[in-house]
């Protein structure tokens, strides 16, 4: 693995493996086809860029298909990786993604500044609703 520039956002290979629900193995052979950028620390320890991470989960995510609905309801906290922050005044929009799955929230301005939000960072999504639906593919 060449020599890169170190990442704003390095995440440990385990890390990135639970992002992506693969093993560390696969993340490994991401990193050494170049589908991914990685590094290594001084110490050898092996890390992948999260923006370049980022950019593989949007390029590689799933597109849901009509009546493939999830068979169970997911909790309410969604880990992923930061792929898009667009900022427009006081209000931003934040885009995570977490598997195959895009998370879209609209927060301000101020809250984008003070977390530090840029592409490639690990951040968690809560989502609070007052009704949720579950539904299940017709059978």
């Amino acid at each position: 693995m060449a020599a890169e520039p170190a990442s704003r956002h390095p995440l440990r290979i385990g890390e990135a493996a639970d992002l992506l629900g693969v093993s560390s193995d696969t993340v490994r052979r991401l990193v050494d086809s170049g589908a991914v950028s990685g590094s290594r620390t001084d110490g050898g320890q092996r890390h992948v860029d999260g923006e370049s991470l980022a950019a593989y989960l949007v390029e590689h995510a799933d597109v849901p298909r009509v009546g493939s609905a999830p068979t169970r309801s997911a909790r309410n906290r969604f880990t992923g990786l930061v792929t898009r922050v667009q900022v427009d005044g006081l209000v931003a929009q934040v885009e995570l993604q977490v598997g195959p799955h895009r998370i879209v929230s609209l927060i301000t301005a101020e809250s984008v500044q003070e977390l530090a939000l840029e592409p490639g960072m690990v951040a968690t999504a809560s989502v609070k609703a007052t009704s949720v639906v579950v539904e299940v593919p017709d059978p």
